[in-house]
């Protein structure tokens, strides 16, 4: 591992494997920084080493990952696994974490590659042991062959909800229910979009294929859901909500759960890019906060450029080719690239992605969260590293605290563990609805270093 790089990328999930695999075939010199031990991100985590049984559960999307795993392991790109990013400036300065040591490493050109986060599902109750995200349960599918082995519920809206249940019933996993929590009328709503959406067929079909799939299983769906609380002293003991019909009947349910896995949708992983001082707005369409760039990933601040769902949220497919693009960029301002082998090549990925995002307006509108998510009531945990409650960000607001800088300040919302990952967007959304002004103006959280937690004595080891 060297200090200096030509090109740095931070995250090896689909955009930044392709990014690196672009830029290395055009001799850019590259190291890639990772927190896990394998390239894959979240999308592909393990899929290098799973096994075949477990591969098989996953389905072929996920197997497609080892091909492009194996392009990037055989691409000469310095990899940096078991690396977390602690700091990083507009500089180009990056500080990492490696083995108990914290190591400075500068570059010409930086590719945030971040990813994507479950949007948070504040429920009463979300903070016992027992409830989890899906996307939590799907790590521990893929790195450990781990599932849960009894009164498994799933609850939420959106397409992961469905993958989850889908490669639990593969497993052999019995599902209590699935709560769907997808607003009545939104699929109506979204019918505007559909047309575009048909221009990618594979992706209805493969929805109503994991939906035909969980039916076919007798697994008992609950729709229209609302109200959820997670019940239990010390632990998970059951779910209660209401759900409805299509003439508009509502009936309240408690189930019996010893694991819920609870789904609101992904949102981008914004917190470095934020971090070196790029430019983020709020996109209504997607209902969070997105990185301004254009088509090549090059962000507000020169020499910074973000790719895939760490920009918006596209999909795993279409942040592979957005990764490549990025690449392509970094090779052609690098002079590696000139500029008709640039406009040639890039005419292809641009042409290839065009597919695979028209499906996102039809999914971000009929999976948009629905307002009691957004907005929690009173007695909801919303800051579960300090226990602030929604009703103590709802007073502080009344005070006068105006932003959600000034609520952690009153709070302490925010500055736990997780440093305000797991609230940020909660915070912005009731602060806009107390004082009835727009999320854009809200903003969200001022991201400073650490991001991770490091120790004194490993800050002092370099």
């Amino acid at each position: 591992m060297k200090d200096h790089y030509e090109l740095l990328i931070i995250g090896a999930g689909p955009a930044g494997m392709a990014a690196a695999c672009e830029a290395a075939a055009n001799g850019v010199d590259i190291a890639l920084i990772d927190e896990q031990s394998a390239p894959g991100g979240q999308i592909y985590r393990n899929v290098t080493n799973v096994s075949d049984s477990v591969s098989s559960l996953l389905g072929k999307d996920y197997v497609y990952g080892e091909k492009l795993a194996s392009e990037f392991m055989q691409s000469g790109v310095t990899y940096i696994g078991n690396a977390a990013v602690w700091y990083i400036d507009e500089k180009l300065q990056v500080g990492v974490l490696i083995d108990g040591k914290s190591h400075f490493i500068t570059a010409d050109q930086l590719i945030l590659a971040t990813g994507a986060q479950e949007r948070p599902m504040p429920i009463p109750g979300w903070e016992l042991p027992g409830v989890m995200t899906a996307g939590a349960g799907q790590i521990l599918l893929k790195s450990a062959g781990m599932v849960p082995d009894e009164k498994l519920v799933l609850a939420g809206s959106g397409p992961l909800v469905l993958l989850v249940a889908y490669q639990y019933l593969q497993a052999g996993v019995e599902i209590e229910a699935l709560v769907d929590t997808t607003p009545k009328g939104a699929l109506t709503g979204a019918f505007n979009k559909l047309f575009k959406a048909l221009t990618a067929p594979e992706y209805l079909i493969k929805g109503l294929t994991l939906m035909m799939a969980i039916r076919k299983a007798g697994v008992p769906v609950y729709k229209y859901a609302s109200n959820l609380k997670a019940n239990g002293r010390d632990f998970l003991e059951s779910l209660s909500f209401d759900s409805g019909n299509a003439l508009g009947k509502k009936s309240h349910h408690e189930l019996p759960v010893t694991t819920l896995l609870l789904h609101q949708g992904v949102i981008p992983n914004l917190r470095l890019a934020v971090a070196a001082g790029c430019e983020a707005v709020w996109d209504d369409q997607q209902r969070s906060f997105v990185v301004s760039a254009d088509e090549w990933g090059q962000s507000s601040v020169p020499g910074v450029l973000v790719a895939g769902d760490g920009s918006h949220i596209m999909g795993a497919r279409a942040a592979e080719i957005q990764g490549r693009l990025c690449g392509l960029r970094v090779s052609n301002l690098l002079g590696k690239l000139d500029r008709d082998g640039f406009d040639s090549k890039s005419k292809l990925q641009q042409s290839a992605i065009k597919k695979h995002i028209a499906i996102r307006p039809f999914l971000d509108s009929v999976y948009a969260p629905a307002k009691e998510f957004m907005l929690p009531a009173d007695n909801t945990i919303v800051c579960r590293c300090e226990e602030v409650k929604a009703e103590q960000i709802r007073q502080a607001t009344r005070l006068g605290c105006s932003g959600p800088n000034q609520v952690k300040s009153f709070t302490r919302c925010g500055m736990g563990p997780c440093q305000g990952s797991q609230c940020a967007s909660t915070v912005s959304a009731l602060i806009a609805d107390e004082t009835n002004t727009s999320l854009a103006q809200v903003g969200f959280f001022r991201v400073r270093p650490p991001f991770k937690p490091i120790t004194l004595g490993e800050l002092s080891k370099t």
